[in-house]
């Protein structure tokens, strides 16, 4: 769009005209195009909407990883987007150091592969960490033990499965660990010319900080380009007024198991009684035949019943519902 001139402007360039102080024929345009360079080995295969509709899945996803695993760690985490890019797959994996954490990630049910890459001082200070110790870095990165890639293991699946849900607004899908890779030349998932996504979070573990690197390949997301924009990230979210989204809801809760136990009174015994009992032996309660027996909804008292039989079963026949204002 070009500029837009003020009225003062534009009378004083009709006055120019009139006074022949401007030539027409010099301010008509020439249909000249101005030529933009293009890289043939780097193809603009990734466009800004695709980078950006990127972040909001992983930070999503870093929001996840900041509520799990300090569950494993008993630390905690803070994970931020730091930047996305764009390079080849030639360059990814020059720029990584070794010994290096690569987790590659079957991305099913999309072709291909992504990678998950993981700092060695992330990687060192979270096995020390699960090992009992305060959570260090090694001074100096060496080669990782076999016990030490079986805890990376437990961490690179419980990560990779937490990509389930900031995916699902795009694609289903279901990651699956293929293996780890310590050795960046072992990890060659597609030519080294490739052009490839990167994602790149900046985790905080204590006084710790590193990055972990999600590389996407063009080739793995080539079926779903077209979704990865915010329209279509939007227009898939459902509305928390909607009626039919209530309903779902609702079923959903209706399926979940709460426990419910009704309390047929409660007796003071001493230890060497309880000690001693035996089967046949009597325990007086504080209720009666007649009084309503109290049952409990995990731990809050929600209903009155009295006992009864049903088929041969014991049972309990509501009588009152026990309200918040009660």
């Amino acid at each position: 769009m070009g500029e837009v001139l003020s009225q003062n402007e534009i009378d004083s360039l009709l006055a120019a005209l009139s006074k022949g102080e401007l030539d027409v024929d010099e301010m008509q345009d020439k249909g000249e195009r101005q030529v933009k360079n293009y890289d043939f080995k780097r193809p603009a295969k990734f466009s800004k909407e695709h980078l950006r509709t990127l972040e909001i899945i992983y930070e999503h996803y870093g929001r996840l990883l900041a509520t799990n695993l300090p569950v494993y760690l008993r630390k905690n985490i803070s994970v931020s987007v730091a930047s996305s890019e764009t390079v080849t797959f030639s360059e990814f994996t020059n720029a990584l150091s070794n010994p290096v954490i690569l987790g590659i990630i079957n991305f099913q049910p999309l072709n291909g592969q992504i990678i998950l890459d993981l700092a060695a001082n992330l990687g060192f200070a979270m096995i020390d960490r699960m090992l009992g110790g305060k959570g260090m870095p090694l001074e100096k990165n060496r080669e990782f033990s076999e016990i030490e890639m079986t805890i990376l293991e437990k961490l690179m699946v419980i990560s990779m499965q937490l990509m389930r849900e900031p995916w699902k607004n795009v694609c289903d899908v279901s990651p699956i660990l293929d293996r780890i890779e310590t050795n960046p030349q072992f990890a060659q998932i597609i030519a080294p010319n490739e052009m490839i996504a990167i994602i790149t979070l900046n985790m905080k573990f204590g006084d710790i900080e590193g990055f972990m690197n999600i590389c996407l390949p063009y080739f793995t997301l080539e079926n779903i380009m077209d979704r990865l924009n915010t329209k279509y990230w939007f227009s898939t979210m459902q509305d928390s007024n909607d009626e039919n989204y209530e309903l779902y809801i609702e079923s959903l809760i209706r399926r979940v198991d709460v426990p419910l136990k009704v309390v047929m009174g409660k007796s003071q015994v001493s230890v060497n009684d309880f000690v001693n009992l035996q089967p046949g032996d009597i325990i007086r309660l504080d209720s009666t035949l007649e009084s309503e027996l109290k049952v409990y909804v995990g731990n809050i008292e929600k209903f009155c019943a009295v006992p009864g039989t049903n088929k041969d079963k014991y049972a309990a026949q509501i009588t009152k519902v026990i309200r918040e204002e009660d």
